[in-house]
């Protein structure tokens, strides 16, 4: 995948972090859905389907959420964006949790991706201090 990154982005080590967390969540979740998106006996989907969406899709949004914490001018709005960054990882971290019990092998990348947020979440404490 060719992501367009902003050049005075790139550098930012938490901007690519984030892009790093995207493009494994990506991976995941594609793994994980070829596992659960078969129907069972009784006709009835896997609800666990619906969290490897949203594992893609919180990590798609904080990459956008950088870049808009980074370009406003007022300490009130930057907030803003950071505590939106703040709910995003934790959601991660929750649905990473509950894809723990789905019967799938993907399951076992789960790990790599808790292990990202964490160093993401380090990232995140230094990168506030310099807003």
């Amino acid at each position: 995948m060719n992501y367009n990154i902003p050049s005075h982005l790139s550098e930012l080590p938490i901007y690519q972090k984030a892009m790093d967390i995207l493009v494994l969540s990506r991976s995941i979740s594609t793994y994980i859905n070829q596992d659960l998106s078969y129907l069972r006996p009784d006709g009835s989907e896997d609800t666990d389907i619906y969290f490897s969406g949203d594992i893609v899709q919180q990590s798609e949004s904080l990459a956008p959420e950088i870049e808009k914490a980074q370009a406003e001018r007022f300490s009130e709005k930057k907030h803003k964006h950071i505590a939106s960054i703040e709910r995003l990882t934790h959601r991660l971290h929750l649905n990473c949790d509950r894809l723990q019990h789905c019967n799938s092998n993907g399951k076992d990348y789960l790990p790599i991706l808790q292990k990202e947020l964490r160093k993401f979440k380090r990232l995140q404490r230094s990168w506030m201090m310099t807003l």
